[in-house]
């Protein structure tokens, strides 16, 4: 089996909520944060697959259409492989916030069903998010958690970014 690390997108790729930019909902308004590139270049040698796993309530909320968050996702993953980082796939949540569907967020459908298309062994994994719901999703799937931000009690790990994540996921993998 195969081992993955499944990262969220905003907070954890690329800013939101700053003095930048308060939502992406252009590719011109996405920008990554410090030192992601290399982080996820690190993460590519000691892992099968990368994924990115967000939800996206904005679609449904009718911030955005669709194809315009799967155009973010290919500026995302084209500059990445510009700086030699492989993003293998990105999913998404498009619905509302509160709608009730298995897809959103802190439901580890997306993740699961990540697991069953690649044959990934959940447990040798990892989930990277800002915000528990990341974190509930990753361990509900069977995932370890790693949380960037001050603290989250549910998780295994917590760092101030993910350059600084990637260097312990790889050494907790390698373990």
């Amino acid at each position: 089996m195969k081992k993955a690390v499944f990262l969220d997108r905003d907070g954890v790729i690329n800013e939101v909520l700053t003095d930048r930019v308060k939502f992406v909902n252009k590719p011109k308004d996405f920008y990554f944060l410090p030192h992601v590139p290399k982080a996820i270049k690190k993460l590519n040698k000691y892992f099968d697959y990368i994924f990115v796993v967000t939800n996206q309530g904005g679609v449904g909320l009718g911030f955005m259409k669709e194809t315009q968050l799967q155009k973010i996702h290919e500026h995302m993953v084209k500059e990445l492989k510009k700086e030699g980082a492989t993003i293998h796939e990105v999913v998404y949540c498009p619905h509302k916030p509160k709608s009730g569907c298995a897809c959103r967020k802190p439901n580890s459908k997306l993740i699961v069903d990540l697991g069953e298309k690649y044959n990934i062994d959940l447990a040798k994994s990892y989930m990277v998010g800002d915000t528990d719901t990341d974190i509930i999703a990753g361990k509900r799937a069977g995932t370890k958690g790693v949380f960037l931000g001050a603290k989250d009690p549910l998780a295994d790990a917590v760092f101030p970014d993910l350059i600084s994540a990637a260097d312990w996921i790889i050494k907790d993998a390698t373990a």
